[in-house]
């Protein structure tokens, strides 16, 4: 039986990243999320890795965009205000159909705002976040192991489809410990013939950019990396369904939140309330069909959220709004309680 090991969630991400091939990690410190880079400032040394702290986020994405480019696995991290900053260079990434992991560790905003768990990056991470037309898969991990087993899950589907991938978490999720099972990977190198490796004479130059000047051909190019998508969207959607299959009402949750509702929703049942839960785990893609289906059997949904209120907006367009969704959320670096999301779960029964 495989060894558990006590770790941070934050290390976990850097371990589970390293077993799963990343040798290159660039980034800069910003709380929730450093002891990511402190680890990777670690181990990469003694493994043959590269771990450097940039000057900036900016310089950071950057970096990650050229190692991409070479073929090989890199990711960076850091929390929502740094983010932001890596916004353009993701853009640029996803424009030249480069695979890299982007993980984002959530804290309160807007602004600086403040270093307590948030999940206010819900839009920026499943709406595109930087200029144009394009897509992030985005995991969502509920647990330590999931910080872990996702990390390693994002690379894989990045490099399968092409495009960069973000782990989405929030400062409690990075900051907590639990015992975790660090996956075991097959690191055998993937097949990239796209990557700028050097020709040696033996084949066409490979060239990696995001720059078309003749709109055509921009457009050809964005309504075939659409395909791309709708693809992920048919084949990669994760969601955990729990209590749903008598369930008369449901909660929609995800990441810490998810796990919180878990505990309302066994303490409805105690109650006589028949409620279950949906917690997506692929964001991006979103769990559509999922929440579609629980529409024709619920009598209503409540969204549970560190934001204002952003992921609810989904739920709404993947319900056809034939049900009422109502919100549970905190914000500000707040975390919601169980006994909150058991009165907002009595508010949509008594509609």
């Amino acid at each position: 039986m495989a060894e558990k090991v006590l770790m941070k969630g934050n290390e976990a991400i850097a371990e589970a990243a390293i077993k799963a091939g990343c040798r290159h990690y660039f980034g800069y410190p910003i709380t929730p999320q450093t002891e990511i880079a402190a680890y990777m400032a670690k181990r990469m040394p003694k493994i043959g890795g590269t771990f450097l702290q940039a000057e900036s986020e900016i310089a950071a994405i950057n970096m990650v965009y050229g190692v991409a480019s070479a073929g090989f696995r890199v990711m960076t991290s850091s929390s929502s205000p740094g983010v932001s900053l890596k916004q353009e260079g993701i853009s640029y990434i996803a424009g030249s159909d480069l695979p890299a992991l982007i993980v984002n560790v959530q804290r309160g905003g807007p602004g600086l705002g403040g270093i307590q768990p948030s999940q206010s990056d819900y839009f920026q991470a499943t709406k595109g976040g930087g200029h144009g037309d394009y897509h992030l898969i985005v995991l969502a991990p509920a647990s330590v192991q999931e910080m872990a087993d996702l990390t390693v899950k994002a690379f894989d589907l990045a490099d399968k489809y092409r495009c960069p991938a973000m782990l989405l978490a929030d400062g409690t999720m990075g900051q907590m410990m639990e015992p975790v099972v660090l996956p075991e990977v097959d690191t055998a190198p993937v097949e990239k013939p796209w990557a700028v490796t050097g020709t040696k004479n033996a084949r066409p130059h490979n060239i990696i950019n995001s720059l078309y000047l003749k709109p055509d051909q921009l457009e050809k190019t964005n309504f075939e990396r659409y395909e791309k998508y709708r693809q992920i969207e048919e084949n990669e959607v994760m969601y955990e369904s729990f209590m749903m299959e008598d369930a008369e009402y449901c909660v929609v949750a995800f990441g810490i939140t998810a796990r919180i509702s878990k505990n309302a929703v066994i303490a409805a049942r105690k109650k006589g309330i028949k409620v279950g839960m949906i917690r997506p785990i692929t964001l991006w893609p979103f769990p559509t069909d999922a929440i579609a289906k629980a529409a024709e059997q619920v009598k209503g949904f409540l969204s549970v959220e560190l934001s204002m209120g952003q992921m609810i907006e989904d739920v709404r367009l993947a319900s056809g709004c034939r049900r009422p969704v109502l919100l549970c959320n905190r914000t500000g670096g707040m975390i919601v309680s169980p006994e909150e999301v058991l009165a907002k779960i009595d508010e949509l029964v008594a509609l």
